[in-house]
Order: C-alpha cells, then sequence, then structure tokens
C-alpha cells in the first residue's frame, strides 16, 4: 500500500481526478482520506463528495446494505468531516435512518430512497420520521423506490398517503421519482377520488399509476408548473372516467407514456390527451394497441399527433398495435406502413407487419436506436437490427423459428438476459441435422449473459434447441422454467449425453408436473428444483 501511494503521488491532479473519476466514490472515501495531505484534498473534491450513493449494487441491478465495517466508518469519521460538501445522498432501506442521524447536512437538497417496503415508506413520511431533522424546505429533489408490499392492513391506500404526505413535509419540491423497482408492485392509485395534493413548484415527476384516470387526476391543474412528466400506467380502459379539468397543459415541454397492457381506446382517450399538450418538445410513447380498421402508421402520426406540436423537436415511440377483425385484402402492406414514414425527421423508423388470421395481424413500428430494456413478441419476420439495451424478450410464431433464427437473436441481443418462448411448431430442419455426425459445423448460439429461460410453451425441438451443447452454449446459473414430462423426453428419461452439458449449468429450475424422480437429482446434481 506504502509504495502504491507513492505511486499515486508521483502523478499529477488532472490524472488522478481522471482515475478516481472511473472508481466508486464510496470505495475511494474509504481509503484515501486522511492518508495524506494531497490525497485527501483531492478526494473531497466536489466530484467525489457531492452525490454520494451509500448502497450497494449488485451485478443484476439488486441493490443492498454497504458492509458494516464500511458502514461505520463512514458514520463515525467520513460523512461528519465532508458533511458540509454532501449535497444529495442515495440509501437503501436498512441504513436510511442511522446516515441521517451521523450528522447533519447543511447544504443536502437530494434524497434518493430505495429498496422501501410500504411499511418503511409510511414510518419515513409519518409523524415520527427519521427524516424529521432534515431541513426539508431545502429538499427539492425526491426519489422513492418501493420493491414490495408487506402489510396494508394499518391503512386502505398506503401509497396514496406516502404521496400526498410528500408535498406536505417537501413544499419546495422540484423533482419526484415515485415509483416501484418491481414488477410485483401494485401501482398508485387514487381509487377514483381526486387525490389531496397540491404543488405549485413541481417541474419535473417520473411515476406509475394504475389507470388513465389516476393520470388525468395528476393533470388537472394541482401540478401547475409541471414542465416533465414520465408515467407508466398499468391498463389504459374505457371504464375509465374522464375529470372535469381538460385545459391545456401549455407548461408541459416532454411527456412519456407507456402502458404494456393491450388498450382499444388509443383515439378516445390516448390522443385527445396528448394533443392538450401543444407546447411539447419531446414526446415519448410505447403502447400496445387493439385497432377496428387500420395499423397506426406514419400518416397517423403525422395528422393525429405531430401536427398539433409545432415545437416538438423529439419523438420516440414503440407502438405495436393489433387489428383483430381483418380482411386481408383490406391490409396495409409493409412497403405501404413503410413509405408512410419517408421524410419523417424524427429518428429512423423500424416496421414490421405479421399476417394472421387466428391470432389477429400485428405491425409493429418503433425509433430506433431502440432504448427500451424489453423486447416483446419476435417472429421471424424480425428485421436484426443491434439492440444494445434490451435485456428481456420474449419469442412467438404460428412458424417454426430454425437455428439461423436463434443466431439472429444473439447477435441482435448481444445483452439478453431473460427469454421466454412460444412455439408448438417443430422445426423443419431437425432431421437433416440430426442426420449429421457430430463434426457437423453449425455454429454454437451463445447467450453470454442469460439468466432466465423460459419453455412452457413451446415443441420439444426449442427445448432440445437451447439445451443441446451442439446447437446452443448456456452460462452458468441459469434458471428453467420447464414442464417435466417434456424434460423428461428430450433429455430421453434423463439419460443423453448431449443435453446433460447444459442442464449441469442450471442454478435453478421450476419443474410444473409430477414428483421429481432420483434420475432427475442425478441428472442435475447442483440444481435446485422447485415442484409445482
Amino acid at each position: 500500500m506504502e509504495h502504491l501511494l507513492v505511486e499515486l503521488n508521483d502523478l499529477p491532479d488532472e490524472i488522478l481526478l481522471m482515475i478516481f473519476k472511473k472508481l466508486n466514490n464510496v470505495s475511494l472515501l474509504c481509503s484515501l482520506i486522511s492518508v495524506n495531505r494531497r490525497l485527501n484534498t483531492i478526494v473531497r473534491d466536489p466530484i467525489f463528495t457531492c452525490h454520494l450513493k451509500l448502497m450497494r449494487h449488485s451485478p443484476n441491478d439488486s441493490i443492498g446494505p454497504l458492509p458494516n465495517t464500511t458502514l461505520d466508518r463512514l458514520c463515525s469519521e467520513i460523512l461528519p468531516e465532508i458533511r458540509n460538501q454532501i449535497q444529495r445522498l442515495d440509501l437503501e432501506s436498512s441504513s436510511i435512518e442511522r446516515i441521517l442521524l451521523a450528522t447533519n447536512y447543511p447544504n443536502l437538497y437530494g434524497l434518493g430512497l430505495f429498496n422501501l417496503d410500504t411499511e418503511t415508506a409510511l414510518s419515513l413520511f409519518g409523524d415520527q420520521s427519521s427524516l424529521m431533522h432534515i431541513n426539508k424546505n431545502q429538499i427539492s429533489f425526491l426519489i422513492i423506490n418501493i420493491t414490495e408490499i408487506i402489510n396494508e392492513r394499518s391503512m386502505e391506500h398506503p401509497k396514496t398517503f406516502v404521496f400526498t404526505q410528500i408535498f406536505i413535509q417537501y413544499p419546495n419540491l422540484q423533482y419526484l421519482n415515485f415509483g416501484p423497482s418491481s414488477t410485483l408492485y401494485r401501482h398508485l392509485s387514487f381509487s377514483n377520488s381526486s387525490p389531496i395534493c397540491i404543488s405549485s413548484n413541481l417541474l419535473e415527476l417520473h411515476v406509475s399509476l394504475s389507470n388513465f384516470t389516476d393520470c388525468l387526476y395528476i393533470l388537472d391543474g394541482r401540478f401547475n408548473q409541471l414542465r416533465i412528466f414520465h408515467v407508466n400506467i398499468s391498463s389504459i380502459y374505457a371504464a375509465d372516467k374522464k375529470v372535469a379539468k381538460e385545459e391545456k397543459l401549455l407548461n408541459l415541454k416532454c411527456f412519456s407514456l407507456h402502458c404494456d397492457e393491450f388498450t382499444n381506446v388509443y383515439n378516445e382517450f390516448i390522443l385527445p390527451l396528448v394533443c392538450r399538450m401543444s407546447n411539447l418538445e419531446n414526446l415519448d410513447l410505447n403502447l400496445l394497441l387493439h385497432v377496428k380498421e387500420k395499423f397506426i402508421d406514419g400518416n397517423d402520426l403525422k395528422k393525429n399527433l405531430i401536427k398539433h406540436m409545432t415545437r416538438l423537436e423529439k419523438f420516440t415511440f414503440n407502438i405495436y398495435s393489433i387489428l383483430l377483425d381483418c380482411n386481408q385484402i383490406d391490409l396495409q402492406p409493409l412497403e405501404y406502413i413503410q413509405n408512410t414514414f419517408n421524410n419523417f425527421k424524427y429518428n429512423q423508423i423500424i416496421c414490421s407487419v405479421d399476417y394472421c388470421e387466428t391470432r389477429g395481424s400485428r405491425c409493429r413500428i418503433y425509433s430506433y436506436p431502440y432504448k427500451l430494456k424489453f423486447y416483446n413478441d419476435i417472429t421471424n419476420n424480425f428485421s436484426g437490427e443491434l439492440f444494445t439495451y434490451v435485456r428481456r424478450i420474449s419469442l412467438s410464431d404460428k412458424n417454426p423459428f430454425e437455428h439461423e433464427f436463434f443466431l439472429r437473436i444473439e447477435k441482435s441481443f448481444p445483452f439478453v438476459e431473460k427469454i421466454s418462448m412460444r412455439n408448438f411448431q417443430p422445426q423443419n430442419n431437425k432431421l437433416c441435422t440430426e442426420s449429421n455426425d457430430d463434426n457437423q459445423h453449425w455454429s454454437i448460439v451463445k447467450y453470454s449473459h442469460l439468466t432466465n429461460l423460459t419453455l412452457n410453451t413451446v415443441h420439444d425441438d426449442y427445448v432440445e434447441q437451447f439445451l443441446d451443447n451442439r446447437k446452443v452454449c448456456l452460462p452458468n446459473n441459469v434458471h428453467l422454467d420447464i414442464g417435466y414430462e417434456q424434460l423428461k423426453r428430450v433429455t430421453n428419461n434423463f439419460t443423453r449425453n448431449i443435453t446433460q452439458i447444459n442442464c449441469r449449468k442450471l442454478k435453478s429450475m421450476c419443474l410444473y408436473g409430477d414428483e421429481i424422480s432420483q434420475h432427475v437429482k442425478d441428472y442435475f446434481p447442483h440444481t435446485e428444483i422447485i415442484c409445482l
């Protein structure tokens, strides 16, 4: 360590700053603060001390507490010493109280509170909160990240209570991100009654809501200075009611609307809302739509949205529309859809169309590069662009997926972590591959970051596709969801050698069906097996 410090001292300040910027600032503070005068001055620079993330991040994006030894030193020595420089703290649930009580933070303006269950959130924003000693008038930035609901018996709508308490306790709040870090979390809902909260200071809001009516309440004038609004709505139904105020939303400059459930009220609800935002500069839409007469295309977007927004500078979208009752003669061909985006000034647009009488014909239009973390219902018509942000995909088609398709998926989604499939059609080329000897030079598919694989609704060929090590190389520590009888068939009653290599890599497995036999345990010696 002493030799290392000598080498660090030989470097100019500019180089040290470049190196330290790439390191975790908590580790940096714990390692170098108070070592010597020069290093002490550098690591106390506002670059490293104004925003502290006092929690541990794992590779799968989960959040946990810092080690006790690190937390002890932070609270007893480091935080009191740099308290005047700290402007924002990101904390996880178990250490919030200890860190906030360690010292005073006179220049603190921002808080990020992560991994909160509902009971902890209620205690933090109740009358006896550990946040009481903070100067709440100077807090302008707040993130509330709720992971799960433990107990709601004490209050009918605890999330609504916390949401309204925030605006009572933090009157000068300008930025609020109030949402879940888990899809199991039930979104915020006002239960069709106007929420008791108001703010003339809030400029930016990120929130997950239960329905469209909740969204209209947020935009009914109670946050009259709102400039940026990002909302994820659980569902948008015809049963959602309108609210009294539907005035122009002239202050909004940026609006993002995501809904992960299909809706059939695009024209009735979504278009009228967005058209009230005539001064928008940035619009982002992620929608699943059931449509009656034709797909949503470039002409529709130009006529019904862009025409009303003369200041729009950036427009990104992912719109997936399904035409359930369709005459194949009347369907817009892919070439027609693509031509509707000629001279479209907002990014490159990718289009795909799948015609199907039984499941409804489908059209997907989206901005490229694609920034979402998921891409669902991928078919053989997938065009094969590069998607570096996507972590979760689903594959579904009425036609078989051949080996070449899985190679395309590997190249297009290099960081995919979760794959689910639905396809009951056998592979056409399977017999051809079986007839070749083991030295056949097939390119092996490699999903290097895969952690979760769901094969509950597939033909046996696709179970073999993933478990045969001559076709796919699975990484270690994958979780598999699969039916017991299907797995038994593909592995020849858990005796097949070419599937055993990948099977031994599985970290855990959910088996649907009968109780497992000893053959299963021998075939998966290091796998945690759950029977459902």
